[in-house]
């Protein structure tokens, strides 16, 4: 496939859509002869020099000579047509107007990756040429568009990379950064090392494949999205050392909790670790998705119990608590949505709360209850509080973290497994208790 028919090919994806296509241009005879070019280049309205800069079967000297066109519509409609020849496309690269410019980048960007080394030689040149001088441009919109269009090609210039890559706007240098495979380990941590924005370290961090010491670099710039993206990255290679430094920086810092939990193939240590001040719904997560054996997951789950037992709020923050929690009782918004927020969010004090005001029961027969490791209890807990029973399930395995041998399931998916008297019944045990 030839250039124009290459890019004939490449635009015809846009659906003909250009900003500068919004005025209808005027209707040309199917067959266009050199006289009707010459009249309409001569003294033709604005519409039918629209409608002559997009025909493809046009003289490339005529559309050459449209590319010094007084209308910037008119310029963007030859910016944008596959037809163009290589030289109005250079004189068009510096236009003022930045429509034009940002319509050539769209053609361009996408002519060029497909170009092999060797093929229309003179032509291919002339196009990387057009290619650099806009990759280059002063508005980040054109340089944008450069940049999302050839990163993940091969076959374009290593130093044009280089540049986009280190751009100063985020739209610009991100894409490059995530995907061109033309940037190795030694560009990346320059890059790094050279004070990158978050949303490049980001970027980075997001690459099909990130080595251990890339990860390591991004990890020392202690920025919390970067890592959150690192820690997600499946095919991110992460030290041992590395996390264990991350994981001491992410106890205060929740953004975090969630990427550690969930991160593939964590060591046993690790995981003890991370489930030492993560919520309970991401440590039953975390060992959910492990491959732990059921005494070493239940091991786990013990020492978490052991924690959250031991966590308290201050007189204070319970008193603030309580205020809360009662403005919610009173505008019924604790309803099992509201439960499922809480657990999914790790609001465990304000969730115990709300769990006492609406099943009528003293906060502390309600932390015993959730202490108790007893499915049956919990999940009388929810029907006092008049949650459904898949609500139930979710508190007994999210938030009370019940042994997966003392869980009540459903019935039918859905309701309650054992009658009102027996609830009933589990409850009066945890009532009867000083």
């Amino acid at each position: 496939m030839g250039l124009f028919d290459r890019l004939k090919s490449l635009m015809g994806q846009d659906g003909g859509k250009g900003k500068a296509r919004a005025e209808a241009p005027a209707v040309l005879p199917p067959a266009l002869t050199s006289e009707k070019e010459q009249q309409i280049l001569k003294d033709g309205s604005l519409g039918e020099r629209k409608a002559l800069a997009a025909r493809t079967d046009a003289r490339p000297e005529v559309l050459y000579y449209l590319a010094d066109d007084a209308s910037p519509q008119v310029r963007q409609i030859i910016a944008s047509n596959p037809s163009t020849p290589i030289h109005a496309d250079e004189k068009l690269a510096a236009d003022e107007d930045d429509e034009v410019r940002l319509e050539l980048a769209r053609k361009i960007a996408r002519l060029v990756p497909g170009l092999a080394p060797g093929e229309q030689t003179a032509i291919r040149e002339r196009a990387i040429d057009v290619l650099e001088a806009l990759a280059a441009d002063q508005l980040p919109k054109v340089r944008a568009i450069i940049a999302d269009e050839i990163k993940t090609s091969p076959n374009v210039p290593k130093p044009m990379v280089d540049k986009l890559a280190r751009d100063i706007e985020d739209m610009v240098a991100a894409p490059i950064l995530e995907y061109s495979p033309l940037l190795n380990d030694d560009d990346l941590r320059e890059i790094i090392a050279a004070g990158a924005s978050s949303a490049a370290l980001s970027a980075i961090a997001r690459r099909a494949i990130v080595s251990e010491g890339v990860s390591d670099d991004i990890a020392a710039t202690l920025d919390i999205p970067a890592i959150a993206a690192l820690l997600t990255n499946q095919n991110a290679q992460i030290r041992e050392a590395t996390l264990d430094q991350i994981i001491d920086q992410a106890k205060g810092v929740e953004a975090l909790h969630q990427p550690l939990a969930m991160r593939p193939q964590l060591s046993i240590r690790a995981m003890k670790r991370i489930a030492g001040f993560v919520a309970s719904a991401l440590v039953h997560a975390m060992v959910d998705g492990s491959a732990l054996t059921e005494a070493d997951a239940e091991a786990l789950l013990d020492r978490v119990r052991e924690r959250l037992a031991g966590e308290r709020v201050g007189e204070d923050e319970e008193a603030k608590l309580y205020k809360t929690a009662l403005d919610l009782y009173e505008r019924g918004a604790i309803n099992d949505q509201f439960v499922h927020q809480q657990i999914e969010s790790g609001r465990r004090e304000l969730l115990i709360q709300c769990l006492a005001l609406a099943s009528d029961l003293p906060v502390a027969t309600i932390r015993r209850i959730i202490h108790s490791k007893s499915g049956r209890a919990v999940t009388a807990l929810a029907w006092r509080a008049q949650l459904v029973m898949r609500t139930a399930y979710e508190l007994q395995v999210k938030f009370a973290l019940v042994p997966s041998a003392q869980l009540l399931h459903p019935k039918d998916g859905r309701t309650y497994p054992i009658d009102a008297d027996e609830l009933d019944w589990h409850l009066s045990y945890f009532l009867d208790q000083p």
